[in-house]
């Protein structure tokens, strides 16, 4: 999954493709590098971020997702958002999963909405605060709670995909931990979608910048894979797609 945010803020690529043009260039270049989803957001999710309106969001996404549409976008557009309405008209716009960093938590709505267009759906798992007393079990029923909201919104199972949602209402400790104990997620029985890519979790650990942190990202993606996790969002896609390739050659020849 190639990220393609259209934000002037995010934490590491804000800017480089609010234009609609440079937007849909970036998503038809991470196709060719090997990329299989294209993740739009319009909202950065980085510490401190800003929150924008409904209508400055859909500003943003939808024309992106139309263009794409148009020029007849050769893989599915995912939608990084937790606003109903932005999900709404996402999907009318083309795209064709949606991405919610709350699980379904923060807006009741999106559920619904997923529903009735019967699309894939992403549910991340996220806190306000980095609270625990059994992290990892609360990490897990957490994403349990996410799930049942989804099925009693009448979400088939199938189209259900979790996240563990490293970097959100995590400390760097709870981070490194879930990196090891990925396993307890992908034994839910749903595809993980692991998003590591520039993470502050490996910024922190080896000293770098977001846009140094290509090895430790490297290094998230073959021990997801090697969990079991399905889907890897990342910024580099060709150098991702190689180690992704390389790990799956070495694992799957048992």
């Amino acid at each position: 999954m190639g990220i393609l945010n259209v934000t002037p803020d995010s934490f590491s690529d804000g800017g480089q493709y609010a234009n609609i043009s440079r937007a849909v260039e970036r998503a038809l270049e991470m196709v060719r590098e090997g990329a299989d989803i294209i993740d739009i957001g319009g909202e950065s999710t980085r510490p401190g971020f800003a929150q924008v309106s409904v209508q400055e969001e859909l500003e943003r996404v939808i024309p992106v997702i139309e263009a794409l549409t148009a020029a007849g976008h050769p893989v599915p557009i995912s939608i990084d958002t937790y606003k109903a309405e932005v999900a709404s008209e996402a999907l009318k716009a083309g795209a064709h999963i949606v991405n919610d960093i709350w699980g379904f938590k923060e807006n009741g709505d999106i559920a619904a909405i997923a529903a009735a267009y019967d699309c894939p759906v992403v549910l991340m798992h996220n806190r306000k605060a980095a609270e625990y007393t059994h992290f990892t079990a609360e990490v897990v029923a957490d994403l349990r709670e996410s799930i049942n909201i989804a099925v009693q919104a009448s979400v088939r199972a199938e189209q259900i995909i979790l996240d563990p949602g490293i970097g959100f209402g995590k400390t760097l400790e709870h981070n490194l931990t879930l990196m090891n104990r990925l396993h307890h997620i992908t034994a839910l029985g749903y595809p993980v979608l692991l998003g590591t890519s520039r993470k502050s979790m490996i910024g922190k650990t080896l000293h770098v910048t977001p846009g140094d942190a290509l090895e430790g990202t490297a290094a998230t993606v073959a021990l997801g894979i090697a969990q079991g996790c399905a889907i890897m969002r990342v910024h580099d896609v060709l150098a991702m797609k190689r180690v992704a390739v390389m790990t799956d050659a070495m694992i799957r020849r048992y």
